[in-house]
């Protein structure tokens, strides 16, 4: 029952993709313009998820440096980054599911039209460009990837203290993850020359895509 109700639903949501696909090419826009858009989507989302790390960044600075003070309101700011960053990682992995999905219907497409050209060499260039952009496409995927994959342990520890703040509001409290802290930095650092490298390749693909 349950292997059918999958499979229901995926059959529900290409269904869905199809008549989204037709609604588009109608009003001129294609599986192409679509893709641009949605690596731009997921291109900003990165460089928005960039700065809320960077905050988080700042505020483990900050507290790794910390020699006294208010530690509830450290603990607040702190919660407010870890907020910020998991609703953006959750956008980002979305909007890279997008980009993932709209690419393999416009290479399908692309793919089974090769075979209604008559004349062999325009085929034969099509079909080249096809390999290269699919080739650079798979290269930003994994880019975009690498980045995610990096996310969900960051949040994960950056949760752990938080929490750890939560029920020990006191300087001791800091003290005893600062050495925690110091390597999540590292990580965050790593994370967001990832999600960089990820934007600059997304904006490369997008000048492919619009040649």
């Amino acid at each position: 029952m349950k292997t059918l109700t999958v499979i229901s639903t995926l059959i529900l949501l290409s269904a869905c993709q199809s008549a989204y696909y037709a609604a588009m090419e109608k009003v001129g826009v294609h599986k192409r313009e679509i893709l641009v858009d949605r690596v731009e989507e997921a291109r900003d989302a990165q460089t928005e998820t960039q700065e809320e790390f960077k905050s988080a960044y700042e505020r483990l600075v900050l507290l790794t440096n910390f020699e006294g003070g208010e530690i509830e309101k450290v603990y607040n700011q702190l919660n407010d980054d870890y907020e910020s960053s998991f609703k953006s990682a959750a956008l980002v992995s979305k909007k890279i599911d997008d980009v993932e999905d709209v690419a393999e219907d416009l290479f399908d497409e692309w793919q089974e039209e090769l075979t209604q050209y008559s004349n062999a060499n325009l085929r034969s260039a099509s079909e080249k460009k096809l390999k290269q952009t699919e080739r650079q496409f798979s290269q930003l995927l994994r880019s975009m990837r690498r980045a995610e994959s990096k996310m969900d342990p960051i949040l994960a520890t950056l949760k752990d203290n938080v929490l750890y703040l939560k029920h020990n509001l006191n300087a001791a409290a800091v003290s005893a993850i600062k050495g925690e802290f110091d390597s999540l930095k590292t990580e965050i650092s790593a994370l967001i020359a990832d999600m960089g490298k990820a934007v600059d390749e997304s904006n490369q693909f997008i000048a492919t895509l619009k040649k």
